[in-house]
């Protein structure tokens, strides 16, 4: 008698919920539970493989100078300039950094051991003779030449001269400093005007609060020690943008 009272109250419990939560309950078994109008299976996300990453003419090229950069080299393409430019006080720019969010160049060179950037190529064809494509241009241009980063455009051709393009590159890299030869006495001065990768720095505790202004981006500097290279305990103000700017001035503990 228990057991049976057990499965009626289980069977008005069951259905119960199955109402509530807008099931419908077979009624031909008490106490078996029946879920109906279940779901339907979720759709797959409408994502497929482009057949057209590179097209026809910057597959071209890109083979061409590929055989040009060796091991030295890394090509990079389609590279969005948010992935290559910051914007300094990205709070106050939002706007900077959403002109360049959805822009790219066609192809990114960079120094393959660090893979520093230093340069970017435009494959201009007779798109680019377009009004709107005109001022995109000039407009990309700019933002290059301001961060500093040498930017070459190269005509759409059937066939090119890997001569003519090694002198562009080498001018290019020249532009960069990758191939610049440093005076000696700025020799030091040019060893620290980045902060090494392999460890961060430590702060001091007792940081002067006249620190300098980032002379790259804008933003105050923080004093630093240097736990390791080859003035481990040196003192440096480092950008407080770090990593996206390295940028770092030497302390002068003489005075």
């Amino acid at each position: 008698m228990t057991q049976n009272r057990r499965s009626t109250q289980n069977s008005g419990c069951s259905a119960w919920l199955a109402k509530l939560f807008g099931q419908k309950t077979a009624k031909n078994k008490p106490g078996d539970v029946r879920i109906e109008n279940l779901p339907a299976d979720p759709e797959p996300l409408p994502y497929r493989i482009r057949d057209d990453f590179l097209s026809p003419a910057e597959k071209s090229f890109y083979h061409v100078i590929k055989g040009m950069m060796g091991s030295t080299f890394t090509i990079c393409a389609k590279v969005s300039l948010a992935d290559i430019f910051f914007v300094i006080r990205p709070n106050e720019n939002m706007s900077a950094y959403n002109r360049i969010n959805r822009k790219h160049v066609d192809f990114l060179i960079c120094e393959s051991r660090e893979m520093k950037p230093l340069f970017a190529i435009e494959l201009d064809d007779s798109s680019h003779n377009r009004s709107d494509r005109i001022e995109r241009d000039a407009f990309v241009d700019e933002v290059f030449e301001t961060a500093e980063l040498p930017l070459i455009h190269i005509p759409v051709r059937a066939s090119y001269n890997t001569n003519e393009l090694g002198y562009i590159f080498k001018k290019a890299l020249e532009q960069s400093g990758f191939l610049s030869t440093p005076n000696p006495r700025d020799n030091n001065e040019q060893q620290q005007t980045t902060q090494k990768d392999s460890k961060p720095a430590e702060e001091p505790k007792n940081s002067p609060s006249s620190a300098p202004i980032c002379p790259k981006c804008g933003t105050p500097m923080i004093l630093r020690i240097a736990k390791n290279g080859n003035q481990p305990g040196r003192k440096f103000y480092g950008c407080s943008n770090y990593p996206k700017c390295r940028m770092i001035i030497p302390v002068d503990e003489g005075n």
